[in-house]
């Protein structure tokens, strides 16, 4: 495989120096290389395996000695592509999807081949066919967008970061790599945050993989190195000061109901229970006060919270709001994270602890009482920032800059809209 890919980039590489042309020369070139007959299956360059052999996803944790491996020998291939000229911008005034016949879908063949997405032979016809819908499918997998095979306004924009920034940004995430690879631990949880993904891992496999809901661009989710020490079960939940000025005093303002219909109460620094409707609500005055939810199924944190020592009060947590998970930009919380199918991870955590069975931990939520649960084995978590890796050969995984820390602006996608 290697061989081969070594073959075509060497013959390639004859044809790089016209491409001081100009880019519609460049263009030329990459032409000439899709449509050459003798040139090797696209499937074993750049990307992703456009046969569709290797899977995007992967047991393979993030934080490995084999993901720096594959995540250099991607960077390798990319200045390759750099010196090659890159790809065609794709034109994205259209909603192009299967079925539809266009022009535009010629040099969106172009892209998904160049990237290693679509089959050499696949064609350049103006069909968005089969081989077109399977190969966006994967480039939105490999870039954390819904496979849904359309091509929207954030697919557009992922597609036409160039390829030179993509390749600065591997060289920036392969230095993230590199400082916390086997520092981790034998068994941990990783909460990647532009990826808005959770991995549970045990003898450097992802045993679970959770969908995440992590910090709004303004109240950022921290870097955290900590371990899990205690599990509450139907907890309380108590809103932070940024929460009560930023959320709760301007929605008292328009519904001096949401209190009462929250089931939130109100406490003095003393402890005394405050009446809502003694507090002047057009002032600040309300932040000095503590409000504390009761447990319940709209309780902010639903059934569980998992707790750590942390210097910025971070911690995961259920949530009342599932539909959350589904979205395709997850940055909507105050910092803390939201965990999909937050028990089976709960589960695994407390596997150590005598007496919290998955069974037992089911009948303490239906039960409805508020339980701390100190974890026998306290299990490592680390809150990470990683955009860009791979944990296989021939995929390249991407990711929105969510907070501008990989340092270009092209990254934020989100931020477009």
């Amino acid at each position: 495989m290697m061989t081969s890919r070594r073959l075509f980039l060497s013959g390639a590489s004859a044809l790089a120096a016209s491409f001081v042309a100009g880019g519609a020369r460049a263009q030329d070139v990459v032409d000439d290389i899709l449509r050459a007959a003798g040139q090797g299956g696209w499937r074993d360059t750049f990307d992703a395996r456009a046969s569709g052999s290797a899977k995007v996803q992967s047991t393979r944790p993030i934080f490995s000695e084999q993901t720096i491996a594959y995540t250099e020998q991607a960077i390798g291939q990319y200045h390759n592509l750099v010196g090659q000229g890159g790809w065609e911008r794709v034109p994205d005034t259209k909603k192009l999807k299967l079925g539809v016949i266009d022009p535009d879908v010629v040099p969106l063949r172009k892209r998904l081949m160049v990237s290693g997405d679509l089959p050499r032979n696949a064609g350049l016809s103006q069909s968005f066919d089969s081989y077109v819908d399977a190969a966006v499918k994967r480039f939105q997998m490999r870039h954390g967008l819904p496979a849904d095979g359309v091509l929207g306004k954030y697919s557009y924009l992922a597609m036409n970061v160039s390829a030179q920034t993509r390749l600065g940004q591997l060289e920036t995430n392969l230095g993230r790599l590199r400082e916390k690879v086997g520092t981790l631990g034998n068994r941990y949880v990783l909460v990647n945050i532009p990826a808005a993904q959770i991995e549970a891992v045990e003898n450097d496999r992802v045993v679970l993989r959770h969908t995440a809901i992590v910090g709004k661009i303004d109240r950022q989710t921290p870097i955290v190195n900590s371990r899990i020490n205690e599990i509450i079960v139907n907890p309380y939940w108590t809103a932070p000061t940024s929460i009560v000025r930023k959320d709760i005093i301007p929605l008292m303002r328009k519904n001096p109901n949401y209190l009462r219909d929250s089931k939130i109460r109100l406490f003095a620094p003393d402890g005394s229970e405050i009446d809502p409707m003694m507090v002047d609500w057009s002032t600040d005055e309300a932040a000095k006060y503590r409000f504390r939810q009761e447990p319940g199924t709209n309780n902010a944190m639903a059934s569980v919270k998992i707790n750590f020592p942390s210097p910025d009060g971070v911690y995961m947590h259920d949530t009342p709001q599932q539909s959350l998970f589904g979205q395709m930009m997850r940055f909507d919380s105050s910092g803390c994270v939201r965990v999909q199918n937050v028990r089976d991870l709960v589960t695994w955590i407390l596997r150590d602890t005598p007496g919290w069975t998955r069974q037992q931990f089911e009948a303490a939520i239906k039960a409805g009482e508020t339980v701390p649960v100190a974890v026998t084995n306290p299990v490592p978590v680390h809150f990470l920032y990683v955009s860009a890796w791979s944990t296989s050969d021939g995929v390249v995984q991407f990711r929105d800059d969510i907070y501008g820390w990989d340092g270009v602006d092209e990254l934020k996608i989100s931020s477009a809209f």
